[in-house]
């Protein structure tokens, strides 16, 4: 089996159809690498998606929206198609198996970190803040047994 990871955001708001009696939710997620070619200058090479996740948890539907940050895995397929001028083109689509919602754009700080509603949105509880547990009654002073 191959599996394919895919992190990004979304293109457009997801659709959701009904085919043969199952439910399938369609999507398309961009990844944008950034890249310096060989004269330095600095490029973006953006590769889409297209997503069919086929499921009756379509719940997840109404929060699938143009610019949301997603992590889905699946199985890929190549599709191969013929262009209004007759050449022979071809399409990376992904059968998802799963997918996490990861935040969006608005959700973002200015650091790029994500905020804390997408932590809920991808599984967490959303109570971490960010600060250390304190060390409690730990003497760090005293010397170790450790010989390095």
């Amino acid at each position: 089996m191959i599996k394919l990871q895919v992190i990004g955001n979304l293109g457009k708001d997801c659709l959701t159809n009904q085919v043969n009696g199952k439910n399938v939710i369609n999507f398309s997620v961009a990844h944008t690498e950034r890249y310096r070619d060989s004269a330095g200058v600095q490029k973006d090479k953006t590769t889409w998606v297209e997503c069919a996740y086929w499921t009756d948890r379509t719940g997840i539907a109404p929060y699938l929206r143009k610019g949301t940050q997603v992590y889905v895995e699946g199985t890929p397929e190549i599709r191969t198609f013929t262009r209004s001028d007759g050449t022979t083109g071809s399409s990376l689509s992904l059968r998802v198996m799963s997918v996490q919602l990861l935040g969006s754009r608005t959700e973002q700080g200015a650091d790029g970190n994500m905020g804390g509603s997408a932590a809920v949105a991808s599984g967490g509880n959303g109570s971490y803040g960010g600060r250390p547990e304190p060390v409690g009654s730990m003497d760090l002073s005293a010397p170790d047994d450790l010989p390095f």
